[in-house]
Formats: structure tokens, sequence, C-alpha cells
């Protein structure tokens, strides 16, 4: 099981880009974080993630007042 944003997933063997196209996510817009390191995108096709690894997966929001 993979940590993903608080929640445990069944992910270990998936690269993260896998993981983030299967979910969705906008690639443009997204930081990912794997066991407090931040990881480079352009590592993201090549990084699989490993039982108990802790991703953490931020997204930028536009706004402001």
């Amino acid at each position: 099981m993979v940590h993903i944003n608080g929640k445990d997933e069944a992910a270990a063997g998936m690269t993260i880009q896998e993981y983030l196209e299967k979910n969705e996510y906008p690639l443009q817009w997204i930081v990912v974080e794997c066991n407090e390191e931040i990881v480079p995108k352009e590592t993201y096709a090549m990084r699989k993630m490993e039982d108990n690894d802790v991703i953490e997966i931020v997204s930028f929001v536009g706004g402001g007042a």
C-alpha cells in the first residue's frame, strides 16, 4: 500500500505518471512529493511507487482578493 494524500491506496508498482493520469491530475498544475522529497516532473514516468511510500500531491490554484 502507498499512502497518498492521507489515504492508503493499492498503487505500489505504478509509476507516478501512471497514477496521476489514471486519476486525471493536471500535470502542469501539480507538484509531487515522495517521502518528503520533491520529485522532478521529468522523472514521473520512471519513478515507481513502492509499498510504504508517502506521497503528497499538491495542486496549485489561482485566486486572491
